[in-house]
């Protein structure tokens, strides 16, 4: 248990970074914990919605910077960079008290970079996927980072090896996963059918995901509406896709989807069985029990590059918890409609199937348990590293 005092002295100034939208929901959650236990403190940085709501002064929304694949990055080199530069700025001119860095490796490690030149200290939360690919970062880590807490408990080991400072905090996803609301009761809510099978097409957060991979889930879903009469189709809109972008592709899809924004947990609850691109979502929807089959695909030559890198077996991170696939992945070429379809229909009409998908999900909650809830952990952490120094 932490001995810091729940309360620092006011005007304490955190800088906090997070260039997606899982990262600004986990900040969001970080922020308001601190800010409970210490309304003096004043965060500004890089964030969404959820960290503007949970009172981040936000300079640069993250919506701008989500890009997933080399190929990708480089086409918004000068954003990025643009971001970069007014946050390095920031830190010159300011001298926050802490650095906050969530996820998002290529362009946090740059600043945490800047940071340490300056003497200001940095905590690196939710870890770079460093024991999956380009390893070798884990010293770049050391060089430039005060504290890593990370949320999965193999990377602990990990970090304590390359003799980086590391604290497990739990994983966030095991105090806010769940739904109040019975599967009857959710479908409902979004005026779907209870007594009709639901399938639910999860896209991803970045617009570069939602170009490559809706019309691919779309597609699937007409093929399988031809095998199973009266399926409904939902849609979860994350917060930084625009209704126009998802809407055109609905249009030209000709398909009569449910889209929906926020409710994430209940939108689970309601679907019998997920499409979902990789990344958090899969892990999400794994905790909630929910058959899915994990769709992944990146610029061709952004995958040529990635594959020589990557240092696990699996893509999906249900999968990468679990140790082992439990859910199907169609990786690249893989990833066609009728590969997705022929997957769906086996998780909506093998009651076995589905069974032994949520046999192995279920042991997924536990591994992934800190000693408190991971809002009070990491919130423990932070408030730690902004603490006063003893008095000799």
């Amino acid at each position: 248990m932490s001995s810091h005092p729940d309360n620092p002295s006011h005007g304490q100034r955190i800088l906090i970074v997070a260039g997606e939208a899982s990262g600004d929901h986990h900040g969001a959650r970080l922020v308001r914990e601190v800010l409970r236990r210490a309304p003096g403190i004043r965060f500004s940085g890089i964030g969404g919605e959820a960290m503007r709501h949970a009172g981040v002064e936000v300079l640069i929304d993250s919506s701008d910077l989500a890009v997933v694949g080399l190929v990708e990055v480089l086409m918004h080199y000068r954003t990025l960079r643009n971001a970069l530069e007014l946050m390095r700025e920031k830190l010159r001119r300011e001298r926050p008290d802490l650095l906050v860095l969530i996820d998002y490796p290529d362009f946090n490690l740059r600043l945490a970079k800047t940071a340490r030149e300056l003497g200001i200290r940095v905590l690196y939360y939710i870890s770079p996927q460093v024991w999956a690919w380009r390893q070798k970062r884990v010293h770049a880590i050391r060089e430039c980072v005060d504290m890593m807490a990370v949320v999965f408990p193999f990377e602990k080991p990990f970090y304590e090896a390359a003799d980086v400072p590391v604290r497990f905090v739990g994983h966030p996803l095991t105090d806010e996963v769940h739904s109040e609301l019975s599967r009857a009761q959710s479908a409902a809510e979004f005026g779907l059918d209870p007594e009709r099978p639901i399938v639910g097409l999860f896209p991803g957060s970045r617009r570069s995901e939602l170009q490559r991979l809706l019309p691919l889930q779309l597609a699937a879903a007409r093929l399988l509406r031809e095998k199973i009469p009266g399926l409904q189709f939902i849609l979860p809109r994350a917060s930084t896709l625009s209704d126009t972008a998802v809407s055109s592709h609905l249009r030209a899809a000709n398909l009569d989807v449910k889209q929906v924004t926020g409710n994430f947990y209940d939108i689970i609850q309601c679907c019998d069985a997920i499409v979902s691109a990789s990344g958090t979502a899969t892990l999400e929807i794994a905790l909630m029990g929910k058959p899915l089959v994990v769709v992944y695909r990146v610029n061709p030559i952004s995958y040529q590059l990635m594959r020589r890198l990557i240092k696990v077996d699996h893509i999906a991170l249900c999968n990468i918890v679990a140790g082992r696939r439990v859910a199907r992945e169609l990786i690249q070429n893989q990833a066609t409609p009728a590969a997705i379809a022929t997957e769906l229909q086996q998780i909506l009409t093998d009651a076995g199937y589905a069974d032994s998908l949520r046999e192995g999900f279920a042991q997924i909650r536990e591994k992934l348990r800190g000693d408190g809830t991971n809002a009070t952990d990491i919130a423990n952490v932070l408030l730690d590293m902004i603490a006063p120094s003893p008095t000799p």
